[in-house]
């Protein structure tokens, strides 16, 4: 298999596929036609592709990306040949580097290959600089409070009436209804619902819900700020390599951090790309992240292939040996 689709809300495409050593794009918010897909935050929801190789990426993007009339939030924006944009010289491309994002909680690991994958840009002609992105820090806070809400809204229809699973043996329609929701969700879905009906609660709401969308616009606004500097934005996709099977099941919060360099520009609908940039010490893929400007997926996918195409990560991690 040379591709797949994904569906990402706060970096459900970048990070695993950071974490696996191939490449994963989260295209701008309605590049892509939503139609079909199970609505959890719909602000924030996307499709995204998981490729072996940029251009493995960029060839399904072409393919899939356009206006779609049964989705109201896909974009009537022209697609153009993202395949033909990899070869593109990048010599002269500004690559802004937020250093306040390099900072507590990044694995010492992840952060020297992050820096190499900045010298090799620089190796390329890119022009590194430094950009900010104040209000990034907040993004998980925010996303969580904005990803909850909308989910606790959107799963309210599966309730066993019309809509997916229903439970068996019910006496009643408020026992069916119980049952349903009770044996169809996960326990993490079930966390999400119940946290986004508290913060859309009587007097939560301001508190919480309103607060979030007003400092989302400020990391939306932190970006636009940003590329009126540079082309694209670099950062980790993942503050840490893989960790083993359930290590933070009983830690939600832990769980929750590992969005820390995604969720940001689902928040604020930019594009994004991660690569393969190189290996922990343990043969564990690390990814580096490209965030552009909004439907500037051709330019990411162009640095993405330069690098690529120069510094490949040959070496298949021991670990999915086999």
């Amino acid at each position: 298999v040379r591709a797949a689709l994904g569906s990402e809300t706060g970096g459900s495409v970048r990070q695993p596929a950071s974490l696996c050593g191939i490449v994963g794009l989260k295209p701008t918010y309605g590049r892509i036609s939503r139609y079909g897909l199970v609505a959890f935050s719909t602000s924030l929801d996307n499709i995204g592709v998981f490729g072996q190789t940029v251009k493995d990426a960029a060839d399904i993007l072409g393919v899939i990306a356009g206006r779609d009339e049964m989705d109201s939030t896909s974009a009537d924006v022209p697609v153009p040949d993202y395949s033909a944009s990899l070869e593109g010289d990048i010599a002269g491309k500004k690559i802004g580097v937020p250093r306040e994002l390099f900072g507590e909680g990044l694995d010492d690991e992840v952060r020297d290959v992050v820096e190499q994958s900045i010298d090799n840009f620089r190796s390329l002609g890119a022009e590194i600089i430094d950009v900010e992105l104040p209000y990034a820090k907040y993004g998980i806070a925010i996303y969580y409070i904005i990803a909850t809400a909308e989910a606790s809204s959107n799963l309210a229809r599966y309730d066993g009436v019309r809509y997916g699973f229903r439970a068996e043996e019910t006496a009643a329609l408020r026992q069916m209804y119980f049952k349903t929701r009770e044996e169809g969700f996960g326990a993490e879905v079930k966390r999400r619902i119940m946290l986004g009906t508290y913060v859309l609660s009587s007097g939560y709401y301001d508190a919480y819900y309103s607060k979030a969308q007003k400092v989302r616009t400020l990391v939306k606004r932190d970006y636009q700020t940003a590329f009126a500097a540079c082309d694209a934005i670099l950062t980790p996709t993942s503050p840490s390599v893989a960790f083993k099977l359930g290590a933070k099941s009983d830690d939600p919060l832990a769980m929750y951090l590992n969005d820390v360099y995604t969720v940001s520009a689902n928040l604020a609908g930019a594009p994004a790309i991660s690569i393969p940039s190189g290996l922990s010490s343990e043969g564990l893929p690390i990814g580096t992240q490209l965030i552009g400007n909004f439907w500037s997926e051709g330019l990411l996918l162009n640095l993405a292939s330069r690098y690529e195409m120069e510094f490949p990560l040959n070496a298949r991690p021991a670990v999915f040996a086999g």
